[in-house]
């Protein structure tokens, strides 16, 4: 199949629309999430099969970013900025457990591997964070205003903070030491980054949109104008893209309400960028590279598998039981935080390129590989469990529990 190789740029465009249209529909047919076959297309068009799509490709590589941007921007609009506001607390105190207990017990697999306590910290930040994989389920069912999906989401925002910071915090460390320094004016730029997001930017936002917004072309264009500038100043300010993102669709929230929906850019989002994100995901399945790290460090790979699954699961059963939830709501939350894409890759690329000044890298390769294990395994049944909890949510949800204010 050398010759797919060299498909015409176009004809390799034409079989990605092809299987973007079919693959999801054959896995809805098997009771299976849509997403998986997204993944699925990518591991067919990918390096490691057909090789008809080049993930170096500058095109492929700008429209996955677009597309993980565009998901978490989607994932802040979709927000109810009052339930939001009356769930905070529940968001935050989730977001600390779902963060803190896989960061414990992924710290403890690396501390039982031989691992520094850097590379322990770092391991643990690996883990803790999560990709909301499962947002298009979620808004299929209609659930998007559910309070234990608000808190969920709004969780991310802690998980993928604390984890960039974890790494930022560890990267000198192993460079050349402890600089408090740096600590704090990374914690200083990120109090003056949010609040300049969600106030600032969402004014300017609100301005533009009534002086130019008159036209779709405008108001689309004004909308990715907000999401660039927030997910540019937060990588210029050592956090990850996704997270400005994500603010960004809180702050358009708050300056158009209700009543204004950016409906032409989320079907562009829907049936282009976000489906070559989760292709790109399909691409980092090697099942040589698979089968050969769960040959050499099974330990290790079981390990972290555990340390996630078990860390998610036991901070959805304590939020969700602190809060209140149903058995079912508790499963939507566990099933949401447990795949692992983009801050997690961030991560761990960014850690295994890090070397101290005697050339050691602050993770190695068997580490990475497990963490590409990791992405593949929490991203496929992370959106399995994510469909099956969310119409076990949806069935009763005439009979819902009261929104109780936290």
């Amino acid at each position: 199949m050398e010759f797919l190789t060299h498909l015409p740029d176009l004809t390799a465009f034409a079989l990605t629309l092809m299987l973007t249209l079919l693959l999801p529909r054959m896995m809805e047919r098997l009771h299976l999430p849509g997403p998986v076959g997204y993944i699925l297309a990518g591991i067919i068009l990918g390096p490691n099969v057909l090789a008809v799509l080049n993930p170096d490709g500058k095109v492929v590589v700008f429209f996955a970013d677009i597309g993980k941007l565009l998901l978490m921007f989607f994932a802040g609009f979709e927000v109810d900025i009052e339930q939001f506001n009356r769930a905070r607390r529940k968001a935050a105190t989730f977001g600390l457990l779902t963060f803190s207990t896989p960061f414990v017990l992924g710290a403890a697999v690396g501390a039982a591997m031989g691992y520094t306590v850097i590379a322990c910290f770092v391991i643990g930040a690996v883990l803790a964070s999560h990709t909301l994989l499962g947002l298009p389920i979620i808004k299929k069912y209609e659930l998007m205003g559910r309070e234990p999906v608000v808190a969920t989401v709004g969780a991310t925002v802690f998980t993928d903070m604390l984890s960039i910071l974890v790494l930022a915090i560890c990267l000198p460390i192993h460079v050349g030491g402890f600089a408090p320094g740096a600590l704090v004016i990374q914690l200083a730029w990120l109090a003056v980054y949010v609040p300049g997001v969600l106030f600032g930017l969402s004014a300017a936002a609100k301005w533009l949109l009534t002086v130019l917004g008159t036209s779709k072309a405008a108001h689309t264009t004004i909308v990715l104008l907000v999401i660039a500038i927030a997910a540019q100043v937060a990588e210029w300010i050592g956090m990850e893209g996704i997270i400005g993102a994500f603010l960004a669709g809180v702050a358009l929230k708050r300056a158009l309400g209700n009543s204004s929906k950016e409906d032409t850019l989320e079907v562009i989002s829907q049936a282009l960028f976000i489906p070559v994100f989760f292709i790109t995901a399909g691409f980092l399945v090697d099942f040589k590279l698979f089968f050969a790290t769960l040959r050499d460090q099974p330990l290790l790979v079981i390990g972290i598998l555990a340390a996630l699954f078990g860390g998610k699961w036991l901070a959805a059963q304590a939020a969700g039981r602190l809060f209140g939830y149903q058995v079912a709501e508790r499963s939507l939350m566990f099933a949401l935080t447990v795949p692992q894409v983009a801050a997690t890759l961030a991560v761990a690329l960014v850690a295994y390129a890090t070397k101290d000044p005697s050339g050691r890298r602050l993770i190695d390769e068997p580490m990475l590989n497990a963490t590409v294990v990791l992405v593949i395994v929490s991203s496929v049944v992370g959106l399995v469990l994510a469909e099956r909890a969310a119409k076990q949510v949806a069935l009763p949800a005439a009979a819902s529990p009261p929104v109780v204010a936290g």
